[in-house]
């Protein structure tokens, strides 16, 4: 949702607001402002000095709260929606599932961690990489076809949907000893193994 400027009194911008509270958004809009603000979140930390450790750690909880309650209400709600309603798209799903839970370990990984701690900045820019990488394929994949597939009044009740779980779903990743569908245990070694094997298969790779 786009912030307006509280202190305009014009007519005009006041009408643009009170048109904009009556008319319900769909999925596809919620998400993609979910997208934007987890965007801006990135930028500053991108932006931040080197030692500017209170200011990366505030950013960083932002992104865990933001991120944790993104992939929550889209896999509750989105995810089973898109396989019901999109042919063939049970592998993409899937494979968002699976990315899901690679962000989830490195958001349990920064949580908490002290922004001092030498490999933080790296962390969290490789996690930054991640999250980029699958809001792209979402909005130039999934988005589309959700478009296609699905009425202009089912976007709306899929939103009405998101925004209701919103407020009930945690705000933080959800701890180890949990399974979602599955549980992982992943090492450096593997987060880092995965991440050249996107990079190789990307179109245009070599």
């Amino acid at each position: 949702m786009v912030r307006r400027d509280p202190r305009s009194h014009s007519s005009d911008g006041r009408s643009r607001r009170a048109s904009s509270r009556r008319k319900p958004g769909n999925a596809i809009d919620l998400l993609g402002d979910d997208h934007r603000r987890v965007e801006e979140l990135f930028a500053r930390f991108e932006r931040a000095g080197r030692r500017a450790f209170v200011s990366k750690r505030s950013l960083v909880d932002a992104m865990i709260n933001e991120l944790s309650v993104h992939a929550a209400i889209e896999q509750s709600v989105l995810y089973p929606a898109a396989r019901a309603a999109v042919p063939d798209s049970e592998a993409d799903v899937l494979e968002a599932l699976e990315e899901h839970h690679v962000v989830a370990w490195q958001l349990q990984e920064l949580d908490g961690l002290d922004p001092e701690h030498e490999r933080f900045d790296a962390r969290v820019a490789v996690m930054i990489e991640n999250v980029r990488q699958h809001q792209r394929e979402e909005e130039e994949l999934l988005f589309p076809e959700l478009r296609t597939h699905l009425d202009g009044n089912r976007l709306v009740e899929l939103g009405q949907e998101l925004r209701d779980l919103r407020s009930s779903v945690p705000a933080r990743p959800p701890t180890r000893g949990v399974r979602q569908p599955a549980d992982y245990r992943l090492t450096d070694a593997l987060v880092f193994a995965l991440d050249m094997a996107k990079r190789l298969t990307r179109p245009g790779h070599g």
